[in-house]
């Protein structure tokens, strides 16, 4: 390990201007890993020997901070400003808000795209494809590709509902309709086209070997017998593929690449495979299907794509295209990759698995409030800006990352909060006799509440008060001297409610409460896990409107979803 004498006056003297400024920073209390950090941010050559410079980093920080303490602060702040007074006025690193620029993107030349399987409606994890791509389009005033990748017939089947769910769904979420939309079933002779040309060209090639067979050889780097054969015999097989004459398992296309490539995943990789399942949408027209990395690949270059976002666990892909790409003279998109998220709450969710269970019955449907689906999430009130700025905000970071679905829920709150109006719910109801003889010569006839606490909605509530009784719910009975919101302090005593002030007196409990006179029946669904909780009780009888969303006092965001003929009101839980 260098002595401290050993290091270059120039490293010494920027150490040293990151200990003084550290030092004065934190009267006195600078930190080695502060200064290390601060000095390998400006000199990027020097983070190899980051282990080696700690001693010297440590000798500065001790010397600084002794400054500091014997002499004062302003002592060290005299040595900076003698050497750096840049540095004494150090611009803290500023938070970046929005996306960060697209590499080598032009403006109004930028083209994107977003490929959900239709195998379901879309998912809170398909959100982020959305509101990223389309922020991005928005940006550079490009265009966004929706693209149908339903060229899987067997594992993952297309669900017809699904494209017309997804093309909503996308809209409702960006705020506007894809600018070209495409299902990739409709373009299979473009594909199986473009497969001739590889073969024609010998860059690809009939395989007719054996999965595991074919595995054993490109682990070792040697190339099959199938590799090396003529193109016309390619072409003949080829042709036995696509009319059904090879069995499915029987032969696939592969693209030639170098079997000496380090990752065994690149060698030969195959294109094309034989699938004799009817497709829902284009039926049993075709017999040979691409795999994604062909048709994605093909289907990118075909609409000009010049920006590709995609997870990092696609790296792979992007090696295998970029190959393929090489082999036709094109140029490959950019590429930028994110790391995964899981949502605490729906960690094992896929739309497959959801798909299956829905049709055994265990859920509702696809907008179960249980389910991290878009259709769900809707349902139960989401704005579609708060998922937007949520996945904005985390950007093209590609950590993986685990979340709450409460952080989720905190960008929702920001925006519903000051639009939805109020309203009572009371669970477990008791009727008080409200007792206001001791101020009021009249009994009290009317109450005015807020619609909203701060204003954000103008006007009132008014509630009828009749006969004077009230509800609150049987928990608040456990205090005897509650304040009732926005209305009065009270002394409970057996069914009364004695009024003791009309202004807050003291720190008493402050419970939510409703005139009997203004309750109608009401449901409360909420998802505990993966169970549904219906919870009986009365709401305030006061504007309640089919799909809106409102804030239950003391309870938390709920969506309107019925009001029965009979007046019952159901709501659906939101957050709280």
């Amino acid at each position: 390990m260098p002595a401290t004498d050993d290091w270059g006056a120039d490293i010494i003297a920027t150490v040293r201007k990151y200990a003084l400024q550290n030092a004065v920073e934190y009267n006195g209390k600078g930190q080695v890993g502060s200064v290390l950090g601060r000095l390998l941010s400006e000199r990027a050559d020097l983070r190899s020997r980051a282990k080696e410079l700690k001693s010297l980093v440590m000798n500065e920080v001790d010397a600084a901070n002794e400054l500091a303490d014997k002499e004062g602060v302003e002592a060290a702040r005299t040595a900076l400003s003698a050497t750096n007074p840049e540095a004494l006025s150090r611009q803290k690193q500023q938070k970046r808000i929005g996306l960060k620029p697209l590499p080598n993107a032009i403006k109004g030349a930028v083209i994107l795209r977003f490929a959900p399987n239709p195998n379901g409606p879309l998912t809170l994890g398909h959100a982020r494809g959305v509101a990223i791509n389309s922020q991005y389009a928005e940006m550079y005033d490009g265009k966004i590709v929706l693209r149908f990748d339903d060229t899987d017939t067997k594992v993952k089947p297309p669900l017809p509902k699904a494209y017309s769910w997804i093309e909503k769904e996308f809209e409702w979420l960006s705020g506007k309709s894809a600018d070209i939309i495409i299902r990739a079933s409709d373009r299979m002779p473009v594909y199986l086209d473009y497969a001739n040309q590889m073969i024609s060209s010998g860059f690809g090639y009939v395989c007719r070997c054996s999965a595991a067979e074919f595995k054993k050889l490109r682990d070792s780097k040697t190339p099959c017998t199938c590799r090396n054969r003529l193109i016309e015999e390619n072409l003949k097989d080829w042709d036995s593929m696509k009319n059904g004459g090879i069995e499915e398992g029987g032969a696939v296309v592969r693209v030639k690449t170098d079997l000496q490539l380090p990752n065994p995943a690149l060698r030969d990789w195959p294109a094309l495979r034989i699938q004799h399942t009817s497709h829902p949408m284009v039926g049993e027209q075709y017999k040979v299907w691409p795999l994604l990395d062909f048709q994605s690949a093909i289907e990118d270059y075909e609409q000009g794509v010049t920006h590709i976002i995609r997870g990092k666990d696609l790296m792979d892909s992007t090696r295998k295209q970029t190959l393929l790409y090489e082999h036709f003279g094109w140029n490959y998109p950019e590429t930028l990759y994110w790391g995964r998220v899981k949502v605490h709450e729906f960690g094992s969710f896929s739309t497959s698995g959801m798909r299956s269970k829905i049709e055994d019955g265990k859920y509702s449907g696809w907008d179960d409030a249980r389910l991290p689906t878009i259709s769900a999430l809707r349902r139960k009130g989401f704005d579609p800006a708060a998922l937007r700025d949520f996945w904005i905000e985390l950007g093209l970071t590609q950590k993986d990352i685990s979340i709450s679905m409460q952080t989720i829920e905190s960008f929702n709150s920001s925006i519903i909060d000051k639009k939805c109006e109020r309203r009572a719910f009371i669970r477990g109801a008791k009727t008080l006799h409200l007792d206001s003889s001791s101020f009021s010569v009249e009994p009290i006839m009317k109450v005015s509440v807020a619609r909203h606490p701060d204003g954000s909605e103008i006007g009132n509530r008014e509630w009828d008060m009749d006969d004077g009784s009230i509800l609150i719910e049987e928990n608040d009975l456990k205090n005897n001297k509650i304040r009732l919101k926005d209305f009065a302090d009270i002394q409970i005593s057996e069914n009364k409610a004695i009024v003791e002030s009309w202004e807050k007196t003291d720190k008493r409990q402050i419970v939510h409460w409703l005139p009997s006179s203004m309750a109608i029946s009401a449901t409360l669904t909420r998802n505990k896990g993966d169970s549904l909780v219906i919870e009986e009780g009365l709401i305030e009888n006061f504007e309640l409107n089919e799909g809106a969303v409102i804030q239950l006092e003391r309870v938390g965001f709920a969506r309107i979803e019925s009001v029965q003929e009979d007046g019952k009101v159901n709501l659906l839980y939101l957050h709280g």
